[in-house]
């Protein structure tokens, strides 16, 4: 089973969501920026390398949140808790980044604003930012 990283970056009970500009079904949407974990890679040096490709950011890998939620047959998407160490986030493979509270990260998830997949961790989510 191939494994995806998504990043629940956590600052002052504000979580920090990318918008994706592709691909088409999901372009403007919000989400845990992330990526794919490579072989022999572990979940949390993936989305440390992620974070640092994606973000330009420094982050420390924690806990896993919620449950995995499958993508593909072959292919699961994990959410894990990341701690800033350096750098401040700029979207250079998104088209723009948003820091939200727990009220807002509610409310955009009942906008349809949320990849699906991540809305799957509203509540675990938005009890992180309380």
């Amino acid at each position: 089973m191939r494994e995806v990283v998504a990043g629940a970056v956590v600052v002052d009970g504000r979580l920090l969501l990318a918008q994706r500009s592709y691909p088409a079904e999901v372009a403007g949407l919000w989400e845990l920026p992330g990526g794919k974990v490579e072989a022999g890679e572990s979940r949390g040096r993936a989305l440390e390398r992620e974070l640092a490709e994606e973000l330009g950011i420094d982050v420390r890998a924690g806990d896993q949140i919620g449950v995995g939620v499958p993508l593909k047959a072959d292919l699961v998407l994990v959410a894990l808790l990341a701690t800033v160490v350096g750098g401040n986030p700029e979207p250079t493979e998104h088209t723009a980044l948003r820091w939200v509270d727990s009220a807002a990260l509610r409310q955009m998830a009942a906008d349809g604003q949320l990849v699906p997949a991540d809305a799957v961790w509203l509540d675990d989510l938005a009890g992180l930012l309380t």
